[in-house]
């Protein structure tokens, strides 16, 4: 058990002090996504999904938005320079501005 303490400790101070403030704020984004997620599931288990449709939007939408916020993190992230050569990171995020437009109209129709 301390073992496991340890490496946690160890990976906590890690990221503390060597993540870029920016993919700190992504990483909340996407901690946010997930328990948005989480809690929909949860609540669809406990009281139905009388209106499938509105759930599977609502789950969908939730997915890809966490999908979308790890390729943001991807591209953003000054350690992967190399694979994203051509991609500045003010691209990378108006990508992801205008595939969260998309993902949002899409959901917006299929919900009715």
């Amino acid at each position: 058990m301390t073992n496991i303490k340890t490496v946690l400790s160890k990976f906590y101070e890690e990221y503390i002090n060597h993540t870029p403030k920016k993919l700190k704020i992504i990483d909340a984004y996407l901690f946010y996504i997930l328990l948005t997620g989480i809690i929909q599931f949860v609540y669809c288990c406990l009281v139905g999904t009388f209106p499938f449709n509105s759930f599977l939007a609502g789950f969908i939408s939730t997915a890809s938005c966490f999908v979308l916020g790890v390729c943001l993190r991807l591209q953003s992230n000054p350690q992967n320079k190399l694979q994203f050569a051509g991609i500045s990171p003010e691209r990378g995020f108006a990508d992801f501005v205008f595939a969260h437009i998309i993902l949002h109209l899409v959901v917006m129709n299929f919900i009715g």
